[in-house]
């Protein structure tokens, strides 16, 4: 009994009920009222037939024939009452028969049931919780996110107004709190005073409101809002969001970054400490066809290769790959070292044709405009004619259609462009492009967004280059924010490693520990107490109480924690 009127509370409390109720109130209304028309009208044919009955027995007798049960102790003798008791019936089969237990079940037995579910969601985090980060939405930035506060053991919860999606999180598993996120009090069972940092990651309108709600509440709390429109930023920073974070253009500039990879130059991509992660594209220069040792980079550049990039995968390095024309090797030193680099290119001739770029939207256009500030020509194709103007000023030539035509992608200059960049937001059609464009031009350099993390290698199958996705940049921007990190996008799914070595791997060389050949990861650089050393070798020894940097991604991680992390 107790658990029932706990649900009828809560049933009682809710909106839904509400409305439920009024419905069901006038429906009984207008039961009881007909009730009470049968009634009168039974007294009124009984005394024309000379009979006399108390108003208790009229309502008996209207009850018992709408009901069916039809007792027999009271009947009419005239044909008008026997024409009235048939009226009294089917409307008694139809109105408590059939339209009561319908409106009874509809109005209150099914939103019973749907609350007694419901009300298994958690409306506030466990007592005591601090340290905490709050998300607003499930949304694709949040799922990525959350699976990176999962290897870290960082607690969080999502917070949802909806009770299906609320219900549905629940059961999947998913540290979920259901309310308003209007409601200061949903904020306030959140512990949002002790949280670590809040996710404002709705839509842009509704970010604003909540941004106003946290922040009367909780004045110091670090708050970080997506963004989807530019014209947002500035809004949602003056309500209160300490870090207001435009993904799409982000996007948008992170592929053309990439694109600019295929011109004669080093171009960074990360930063670890005062060391920056560049890519270094090797096309039609003198190391095409050598082995890494043999390219001495370190002995003449003080550079350290880390990994390399073949068709979207990232390959740790042994020392006898040998290099094609499409390698991109990834490497590490600082700024100095890396301009000195770029000395490769000297005798290499650029190839100066347009980018092809396709899809205009929000992540195309950002692009656009960040390749033409960099002095890099483009040729967009987009079918939606509103776009192509809105983008024209950034673009060399602008073409209207379906880059599918392959008249109109070789008049876009595909056959010799350095580069394509697939920024539409449909993976099957950024992988049949990337297929098709593969065709078309071998040495093509194919950049493409994607959607959904298991298209990934597809895409690398049908032939990108390199591969971003807009919940892996999301997720990586907040949790840089999170750490007070610099923001490195290495890559689709591919991160930054920092760990205490593992003591079945203290004093052993880098060669003898065998990181990269047991997990694909890359030591980059092996950090005791202030001192950062990326000048690594076979002959490496790892020291105690050190701490090494790695590249991969996170099956990589989870191997490596399995194979030498075992003992903690």
């Amino acid at each position: 009994m107790k658990f029932v009127g706990s649900q009828l509370a809560y049933y009682l409390s809710d909106r839904e009920f509400k409305r439920n109720s009024k419905v069901l109130f006038k429906y009984l209304v207008f039961l009881a009222i007909v009730i009470v028309v049968f009634s009168v009208f039974f007294h009124f044919i009984m005394e024309i037939e000379g009979q006399n009955h108390s108003w208790i027995t009229g309502f008996y007798w209207t009850l018992t024939v709408m009901s069916t049960l039809g007792f027999g102790d009271i009947t009419f003798e005239s044909d008008m009452g026997r024409f009235f008791s048939i009226v009294v019936l089917l409307t008694g089969i139809f109105m408590l028969l059939i339209f009561l237990p319908f409106a009874f079940i509809r109005h209150f037995y099914v939103p019973l049931l749907e609350s007694k579910k419901k009300s298994r969601v958690p409306r506030s985090v466990p007592p005591k919780t601090k340290d905490h980060i709050l998300i607003c939405a499930y949304d694709v930035i949040a799922r990525d996110f959350t699976e990176r506060l999962k290897q870290e053991d960082t607690p969080y919860f999502v917070i949802e107004n909806d009770p299906d999606k609320a219900l549905k999180n629940f059961d999947e598993n998913v540290p979920v709190i259901f309310g308003e996120l209007d409601n200061e009090k949903t904020f306030s069972c959140a512990n949002v005073k002790d949280a670590k940092l809040v996710l404002v990651n709705r839509d842009d309108i509704v970010n604003t409101k909540i941004i106003l709600t946290i922040r009367n509440l909780a004045p110091n709390i670090p708050i970080v809002a997506i963004a989807t429109d530019d014209e947002s930023v500035d809004v949602q920073q003056l309500s209160g969001a300490d870090h207001v974070l435009p993904i799409k253009r982000w996007l948008g500039e992170q592929l053309a970054n990439r694109v600019n990879a295929q011109h004669a130059k080093s171009q960074p991509i990360g930063q670890y400490e005062n060391l920056l992660i560049a890519e270094l594209p090797i096309h039609h220069t003198s190391l095409v066809s050598k082995t890494i040792r043999e390219t001495r980079l370190r002995q003449k550049y003080g550079v350290s290769i880390v990994g390399i990039w073949k068709r979207g995968r990232l390959h740790p390095i042994t020392g006898s790959e040998k290099l094609s024309e499409d390698s991109v090797l990834v490497i590490i030193g600082n700024q100095e070292q890396l301009q000195s680099i770029d000395e490769l290119y000297f005798d290499y001739l650029a190839n100066s044709n347009p980018v092809v770029l396709i899809g205009g939207g929000r992540v195309g256009s950002a692009a656009a405009e960040s390749l033409h500030k960099n002095g890099v020509s483009v040729n967009l194709i987009d079918k939606d004619s509103s776009l192509c103007r809105k983008v024209s000023p950034f673009c060399n030539k602008v073409f209207t259609g379906r880059a599918s035509d392959y008249e109109l992608l070789k008049e876009a200059g595909i056959m010799e462009a350095p580069s394509v960049l697939l920024s539409t937001h449909d993976d099957a059609m950024n992988i049949h492009l990337a297929s098709y464009c593969r065709k078309l031009n071998p040495d093509v350099r194919i950049v493409s967004r994607i959607s959904k993390a298991r298209n990934i290698d597809i895409m690398h199958r049908a032939g990108a280059n390199f591969v971003l996705s807009y919940a892996t940049l999301g997720s990586e921007a907040v949790l840089s924010i999170s750490k007070g990190q610099e923001l490195n996008i290495l890559g689709e799914g591919i991160k930054l490693f920092s760990t205490s070595i593992p003591s079945v791997l203290v004093g052993k060389s880098l060669g003898e520990s065998g990181i990269g050949a047991k997990t694909g990861l890359s030591v980059i650089a092996v950090k005791e107490n202030d001192n950062v050393e990326t000048l690594l070798s076979a002959d490496t020894i790892l020291p105690r109480k050190a701490e090494i940097i790695m590249l991969g991604n996170i099956e990589m991680r989870e191997k490596f924690n399995k194979i030498f992390v075992k003992d903690i």
